[in-house]
């Protein structure tokens, strides 16, 4: 046999539960519910009938949710005896209410005023992270949900994070509240960021700014073999070449051969804001990425920024050709397919994120094979 006060400890102990908060607080059908208050036995009725009674009377006196009784006749009793069995509770503020801990209540009040005021989609975040949310007030919470709502990729075009100016925040909003932003970000986008991915993300340079590697494939352009840039700087520069081939990852420089007039920018990543440096609006641009929803998920943002850039080795062809050394893409970039895109590489998107193994990384395309895919860009074969 539970007492009252022992089943309000076990509902107190479930509201810490992110698993129990969630199903409860979103879902109409967790309702109701239903805890085991437990029988007394027949040696407790015949030994013990007046701790049995007073077991009945504490039960009687609850008046929050319904406790079910079963009528049980006992050897040891002259009538027959009716039983708590269940406590039932049917709603989410009963529960609360069942619960008698004013903390309890103090953060339901607290998410339910939130979630009352932001995205449905974030709503299931709210809950889970609870423990971080009970550090800001309601006002800042829904405030960094409807910032999330309008952050997008590469959107801070490469600008420091306090120099953000979105959903009326103060200069120090997202420094204050990167973790719960993060993750609310992870929830819209259906990501995996971790708290050092955030600039990248965004395209926000921070104390350790981006840096690119700057490699000309033409020994007469440039006084070196290579150079690293920072992706600030390549906002107002213009590189001494017609043809600048922009690479997703670093490691593909062992891959290039040396082309006329070239010169090639590796390991951008997702912050490819430097691109709407109107100089480039005249170099014939070509980007070469991984085959993935991540990698046609540059290209389309590459796209938006210089609509005539060539798309090189980022193909159903290439794909096909190298399948067997595809794998398995930790984090799609999402099931929209981005815009920008031709209607081939939408399809490719498309295909690629309904594959077990979705990914071809770019490191794996012999040289031999690079060289004339670049050589036929340039028109040399």
């Amino acid at each position: 046999m539970k007492s009252p006060q022992q089943l309000s400890q076990q509902l107190a102990k479930q509201w810490q539960s992110a698993d129990k908060r969630e199903q409860r607080l979103l879902t109409t059908n967790a309702w109701p519910i239903q805890i085991p208050i437990g029988k007394p036995t027949a040696k407790e009725i015949k030994n013990s009938p007046q701790q049995v009674a007073q077991h009945i009377k504490h039960w009687r006196e609850v008046k929050i949710g319904q406790i079910l009784r079963q009528t049980v006749n006992y050897q040891a009793t002259s009538e027959s005896v009716e039983i708590p069995i269940f406590w039932q509770i049917n709603t989410v503020e009963e529960w609360v209410d069942a619960c008698h801990q004013k903390v309890v209540t103090q953060e339901y009040s607290l998410l339910n005023s939130v979630i009352a005021k932001v995205d449905k989609q974030f709503h299931g975040v709210i809950i889970r992270q609870k423990a971080l949310c009970l550090k800001s007030p309601a006002e800042q919470l829904i405030q960094a949900c409807q910032l999330a709502l309008q952050l997008e990729p590469a959107c801070a075009q490469g600008k420091p994070l306090r120099a953000l100016a979105f959903a009326n925040i103060d200069t120090k909003f997202i420094e204050n509240h990167r973790s719960l932003i993060i993750k609310l970000l992870n929830q819209r986008f259906h990501l995996n960021l971790n708290t050092n991915q955030l600039e990248s993300f965004l395209g926000a340079t921070n104390n350790n700014e981006h840096w690119l590697l700057i490699k000309p494939l033409d020994d007469n352009l440039l006084a070196f073999n290579q150079i690293r840039l920072r992706a600030s700087e390549l906002h107002t520069i213009e590189l001494p070449a017609t043809h600048i081939l922009i690479v997703e990852n670093e490691q593909c420089q062992y891959q290039l051969p040396n082309l006329p007039n070239t010169i090639a920018i590796l390991g951008a990543g997702l912050n490819l804001s430097w691109l709407n440096n109107p100089s480039f609006t005249s170099k014939q641009l070509a980007y070469w990425g991984d085959i993935d929803s991540w990698g046609l998920k540059m290209l389309s943002m590459a796209k938006l920024a210089q609509p005539h850039i060539t798309a090189l080795m980022m193909n159903q062809k290439i794909f096909e050709q190298y399948q067997h050394k595809a794998v398995v893409e930790p984090q799609h970039a999402g099931k929209d397919i981005p815009e920008s895109l031709t209607e081939t590489e939408s399809k490719l998107y498309k295909k690629l994120i309904n594959l077990d193994k979705g990914r071809f990384e770019q490191e794996f395309i012999e040289p031999s094979v690079v060289s004339n895919h670049l050589k036929q860009w340039l028109g040399l074969s």
